[in-house]
């Protein structure tokens, strides 16, 4: 926008800092950075030259001086320079808030205006065009522009303004602008078809016109920019609201901002923890969900995963039962081979627990990140408290993972025969060895999307579809509407086992199996399943788990130094091996229900709710023990930077608001004019746009002469008869 001052002087964009007081200046400096990016050819170019006049005697307004359109190119310019004009004109022309000024010479058919059917197609209603009419002294002796001018012959909306520029030889010999504008004048009061509308004809005319124009724009738009002013006050008022009782000097201050923080994060910390509806986040599961799927998903499946090996587990039983009876002969089964064996098997859970306890310390300490991101503003203290509490959870950590050492010992440490849920040795050996499936009906127990990834590019290779997991089969459709069934897969004899990431794949991969090495799906022997993470795997696996599909548990077998301790079983010693296996099982079963239950307990109790309770008691003690209070709450440059950023923009708008205020009550904007039939405007199909070029007597601006914007446009401009700045 214009700026006012009492010395006149121009800016170009491309020289910033240097201010041209010479005028004469001003047009060679066009002339010169015209040749530099189009060549001295007649090429054309894109880019404007930008151009501000600072003077007391011009109206604030930007003239943007497009070129007129070449049909037939010269020089360097392009085959398609038409379409290219065009273009370039209408980035301009249609942009709301853009005042047309469709230029016409008197002395040239006005029905076949380029500029005003251009002006038509960006502007049907006529609210922003204004026509100008030239050379109106340069008309044939008994011919006027009388009906242009009184809007009756070929109306407008806003009607036409005729204006009398200097003709060439005026501008040769620098004939005086007062000069010019008192010709101006003087032509339309002696003129006999103008004198009675000379009032409404010249350029000072234009001037009021354009004026006023801006004066509606500016009314008009006030309301809805005054509403975005107000919003974004009132977003940052609470903020401001701080930093305005913000005082350097106030030696409470930091004592009333550590007991803020401190406060704040304790309050995020348990949010996060205990879940809560103002901190959700979109993207992933963390905290207390993170948490909650390690207790209900994670950790039964790495129980799971360390279940038994069939062959091995026998073989154990059995040498038991032989070293136990040693040189005898048995007739009975040894209680003390069922309590060796399970034994054996309690001691192997303790790496589940132990894993589950490393993943939940893990993510409260993940936690503590996210919670201290709050307390940025001041470093030293965000980066005290994350260490203090990480401390902390992983001193719990270390009693924690001792209590769930203790609790598998006191499992071992005796083994109770009379629970009630236990089989016994009598139903023991009526038990078949078959681990059945509980029954739970042919629920559903998950849905989502999975990759068939190994299924040949000559059938279709890998696709996405949508799986159903019930109780008892694996069902997957084309999409999740669930209308059209692919494929149906029991369950009996399946397993799952990992498959290892390819190194061109992105996708985590398992793989299920028939144990009977029957094929799964079709002639695949096994169903490759892709997700695109491995905690997705894990969760999908957990799901099979629940419908009864174990991990596989592969056992490498050294035949060649096994052979010495391979011998087939009497009857005796099978029946004996088969009641210590289902006794294992049923006792198994309580204990892996027992840990279930007590490991997420007592990481509960232990680690959890001790954290949240030395942060809401003892925290501030120990931040206030580890550090002078002004280190610890020494600002950030960034935040004292935001804090003079914010106060800077609350007064601004502020300000503004003043403005608009003032504005509304003193200004006065006039109506638009009524519609009028403009049938006689037909959609153009070339485009002549702006102010008069008065080196060209039949186009505005003709770009052959010096694209990008014309210089002797651009000369005329400076040397016309009104005040006029150029942007």
């Amino acid at each position: 926008m214009l700026s006012i001052f009492f010395t006149e002087y121009a800016e170009f964009l491309h020289c910033k800092g240097r201010k041209f007081t010479d005028f004469d200046e001003v047009r060679q400096e066009i002339e010169v950075e015209t040749d530099r990016i189009t060549g001295v050819n007649k090429g054309i170019s894109s880019i404007p030259i930008n151009l501000r006049i600072y003077s007391p005697h011009v109206l604030s307004l930007t003239l943007i001086d497009l070129p007129g359109i070449t049909k037939v190119p010269v020089g360097d310019q392009p085959p398609d320079i038409e379409v290219q004009i065009r273009d370039m004109i209408m980035q301009f022309i249609a942009r709301e808030n853009c005042l047309i000024l469709a230029v016409t010479p008197a002395n040239t058919d006005l029905a076949n205006s380029d500029a005003l059917k251009l002006a038509k197609e960006v502007d049907p209603q006529g609210l922003r065009t204004i026509g100008v009419i030239t050379k109106l002294d340069l008309m044939d002796e008994g011919t006027d522009a009388r009906e242009i001018l009184e809007n009756k012959l070929l109306p407008l909306r806003r009607g036409y303004i005729g204006v009398v520029n200097r003709s060439q030889k005026d501008i040769d010999g620098k004939k005086d602008i007062k000069a010019a504008l008192l010709a101006e004048r003087k032509f339309f009061l002696s003129h006999p078809a103008y004198r009675h509308m000379a009032d409404r004809m010249g350029t000072p005319y234009l001037q009021k016109v354009l004026n006023q124009q801006l004066t509606n724009h500016i009314r008009d738009t006030l309301p809805a920019f005054r509403s975005k002013l107000q919003s974004q006050l009132l977003s940052i008022e609470h903020e401001v609201e701080v930093y305005k009782n913000f005082r350097p000097e106030d030696p409470t201050r930091k004592t009333k901002a550590l007991l803020q923080m401190v406060q704040q994060f304790s309050v995020d910390f348990e949010k996060r923890i205990e879940g809560s509806g103002d901190q959700v986040d979109t993207l992933e599961l963390s905290g207390g969900a993170k948490i909650n799927r390690i207790f209900h998903e994670r950790f039964p499946f790495e129980l799971v995963k360390m279940e038994f090996n069939e062959k091995e587990l026998r073989r154990e039983i059995s040498y038991a039962i032989k070293n136990i009876h040693g040189i005898r002969t048995g007739l009975f089964t040894p209680d003390m081979a069922f309590e060796a064996i399970v034994k054996k098997q309690i001691v192997k859970l303790k790496g589940p627990c132990l894993k589950s306890v490393d993943l939940v310390m893990q993510e409260l300490i993940n936690t503590v990140k996210k919670c201290t991101k709050k307390l940025a503003t001041y470093p030293r203290l965000c980066e005290e408290t994350e260490r203090i509490v990480a401390g902390y959870i992983r001193e719990r950590e270390e009693k924690t993972k001792d209590q769930v050492l203790l609790l598998i010992d006191i499992q071992v440490s005796y083994i109770n025969t009379n629970h009630e849920d236990f089989i016994g040795f009598a139903n023991a050996q009526q038990r078949s060895s078959q681990v059945n499936k509980s029954a739970v009906g042919n629920q559903v127990i998950r849905k989502g999307w999975l990759t068939i990834n190994n299924i040949g590019i000559m059938k279709g290779g890998s696709k996405e579809y949508w799986f159903v997991l019930t109780a008892e089969s694996l069902s997957w459709y084309k999409d999740d509407e669930e209308k059209e069934k692919k494929y149906m897969l029991p369950l009996d004899n399946l397993k799952v086992r990992d498959v290892e990431k390819s190194f061109m794949s992105s996708k985590h991969i398992f793989a299920l199996f028939n144990t009977e090495q029957r094929n799964v799906y079709k002639d695949y022997r096994f169903l490759e399943l892709a997700c695109d993470s491995q905690e997705e795997v894990d969760s999908w696996k957990a799901s099979l788990l629940r419908a009864g599909v174990y991990p596989d548990k592969s056992s490498t077998e050294n035949d060649e130094n096994g052979q010495a301790d391979n011998f087939s079983m009497d009857p005796q010693l099978e029946r004996q091996v088969e009641t210590i296996r289902n006794l294992v099982d049923s006792y198994m079963s309580i204990i892996n229900k027992c840990i279930r239950d007590l490991i997420p307990k007592t990481i509960m109790h232990l680690m959890i709710n001790n954290v949240k309770e030395f942060i809401n008691a003892e925290l501030l003690a120990h931040l206030y023990s580890s550090e002078d209070q002004n280190t610890l709450m020494e600002e950030s440059a960034e935040q004292a930077q935001r804090r003079d950023e914010m106060l800077r923009m609350y007064q601004a708008l502020k300000e503004a608001l003043a403005i608009i205020g003032d504005i509304s009550t003193s200004t006065v904007s006039t109506p638009a004019p009524p519609p009028v039939d403009d049938s006689w405007l037909q959609q153009a199909r070339r485009s002549i746009m702006l102010f008069p070029c008065s080196r060209n007597p039949t186009y505005l601006c003709k770009l052959t002469l010096r694209p990008p914007l014309a210089s002797c446009c651009i000369t005329s401009a400076l040397q016309a008869p009104w005040p006029i700045h150029l942007t």
